[in-house]
């Protein structure tokens, strides 16, 4: 009777070291996913602010020939880039501004084929091309990394360890709905 009790007391012992090894492995693993999106979102944080100013470097350089519509680009530029980026949502909103500024600016050269011509503001405009490439390789860091934490997140066992230790979904970034119709296997490929 006594080795049954000890051996049930063993066995007792022995899954309550097993359950609470996986909920301290499990909250590691939480833990290094959500530090992980986190750095990638700062990265993206980073990334959009280069690109503001390489915007601001191209707004000022058009304000030559286009002084009024540059100014209010310059202004709401300046407000832009002094918001913080700390969610997927933030980004995505950043994302629609700055393609909205580019996109004035773009119609501005346009207008004016000696600024389109200048070799500084054909510069500026590959390095905004390049701060759109590091900004979508960042975006691509952080889904990747938010789909490995969400599915913690949302499997079973691990659900049980997130929702103890309040770990939540992350928010993917999301596709701009204007490039994603401007390219239709995109369209595909979402569907």
């Amino acid at each position: 009777m006594l080795i049954a009790v000890l051996l049930i007391l063993g066995i007792i012992i022995v899954l309550v070291i097993a359950v609470l090894l996986y909920i301290y492995n499990t909250q590691r693993q939480l833990v290094n996913l959500d530090e992980l999106c986190k750095n990638a979102m700062s990265q993206i944080a980073v990334q959009l602010n280069s690109r503001w100013d390489a915007v601001l470097a191209l707004a000022k350089m058009a304000s030559k020939y286009a002084k009024h519509e540059s100014e209010t680009i310059i202004n709401t530029i300046n407000a832009r880039r002094q918001t913080q980026v700390v969610t997927a949502e933030q980004v995505n909103a950043q994302q629609g501004e700055l393609s909205s500024i580019l996109g004035r600016l773009m119609a501005i050269g346009e207008a004016y084929p000696e600024l389109k011509a200048n070799d500084l503001f054909i510069n500026a405009q590959s390095g905004i091309t390049e701060y759109e490439e590091k900004v979508r390789m960042s975006r691509m860091v952080y889904n990747d990394t938010a789909t490995k934490m969400n599915r913690m997140v949302r499997q079973w066992p691990s659900s049980f360890v997130a929702s103890m230790l309040n770990f939540r979904e992350k928010e993917y970034l999301t596709v701009d709905e204007e490039k994603k119709s401007s390219y239709p296997n995109l369209d595909e490929a979402f569907n």
